[in-house]
C-alpha cells in the first residue's frame, strides 16, 4: 500500500509572532521552526503504523517549501518514513500548496493521503480538502481512529457534539486529529538512517492563485482582570451586559 503524508513547517508554539512590510509578511527573525505537530504526531505515525500492520508498502512524506525546510523533512525520515519529496517553492497560500501536492500525487497512485487536521500557524484546515478534490478522492476530516481490512477502512471522525463512523475503500484522503496515533520520538538509529534516505526535490507547477494576502493583524491585548466582591452580583450582571456584551 502506497501512503503519502503531507507535512508543513511551522513556528514552534512559543515563537513571538510579528509582521513586517506594512503587516503583509511574517517576520521570521529569531523564529525556531518545527514540523507541524498534527502532521508529525498523528498523520505520519498512523501511516507508519498502517505500513507495519500490513507488513508491506511505503510511506512517503511531501512538503512544499525551500531548502531551509530539509531539516524538518529529515525528521520525518528519522521517525520512519521511507522517502521524501520537497516541492521547491515558497508556500504562498493553501491553494498553491494543494495544487503542488496534487500535481505530484496524481501520477503516483497513492492509496491514502494523510494530512494533519490543520497547521498550528494558520489553522485553516484547507489543504487536505483541496488536494482530495483535485485528485477526485473522498476526504475524511478530523479522523480520530481508523482500522483497515484489505482496501476497506473504517474511520471515526469528530463532528460537533459527537463522532461519526464512516466506511470507505481506497484511495482516499484524510486529516488526522488527536487520537489517531501517538507521538513517536526518533531514535539514534532512525536519525542516522534518515541521512541516507532519498529526499527528492521537484520543481513546482504553474498555479494561478486568485487569493493574495493584503495584511495581518494581531489580536488586541487582553484587558486586566477585574476582581468583584462575590456578594455584588448586580455589578457582575452590569459588566456582563455593558462591557462583555454576553447577556
Amino acid at each position: 500500500m502506497k501512503l503519502l503524508v503531507c507535512v508543513s513547517k511551522t513556528p514552534e508554539t512559543t515563537a513571538k509572532i510579528s509582521f513586517t512590510a506594512d503587516n503583509t509578511v511574517f517576520n521570521t527573525d529569531g523564529v525556531q521552526y518545527i514540523m507541524n505537530p498534527y502532521d508529525e504526531w498523528y498523520a505520519l505515525v498512523r501511516a507508519l503504523e498502517l505500513k507495519e500492520q500490513l507488513g508491506a508498502g511505503s510511506v512517503t512524506i511531501i512538503n512544499v517549501g525551500p531548502a531551509a525546510n530539509d531539516p524538518v523533512i529529515r525528521k520525518g525520515l528519522a521517525i520512519g518514513a521511507d522517502d521524501a519529496v520537497r516541492i521547491n517553492a515558497d508556500p504562498q497560500s493553501a491553494m498553491f500548496v494543494a495544487k503542488q501536492i496534487a500535481a505530484y500525487a496524481k501520477e503516483q497512485n497513492y492509496d491514502m493521503v494523510f494530512f494533519g487536521k490543520e497547521t498550528i500557524d494558520y489553522n485553516g484546515a484547507e489543504v487536505g480538502a483541496m488536494v482530495a478534490e483535485s485528485l477526485d478522492m473522498p476526504f475524511i476530516s478530523f479522523a480520530t481512529s481508523m482500522t483497515v481490512e484489505g482496501n476497506t477502512a473504517t474511520v471515526t471522525r469528530d463532528i460537533e457534539g459527537g463522532s461519526e463512523v464512516i466506511e470507505l475503500v481506497t484511495p482516499f484522503a484524510l486529516s488526522a486529529a488527536k487520537g489517531l496515533a501517538e507521538q513517536r520520538i526518533p531514535n539514534m538509529r532512525g536519525i542516522m538512517m534518515a541521512k541516507r534516505k532519498p529526499l527528492n526535490v521537484v520543481e513546482p507547477v504553474e498555479c494561478n492563485d486568485p487569493a493574495k494576502v493584503v495584511g495581518y493583524e494581531l489580536p488586541g491585548e487582553k484587558s486586566d482582570v477585574k476582581m468583584l466582591d462575590p456578594e455584588n452580583m448586580e455589578e457582575l450582571i452590569r459588566l456582563l451586559h455593558e462591557e462583555a456584551k454576553v447577556i
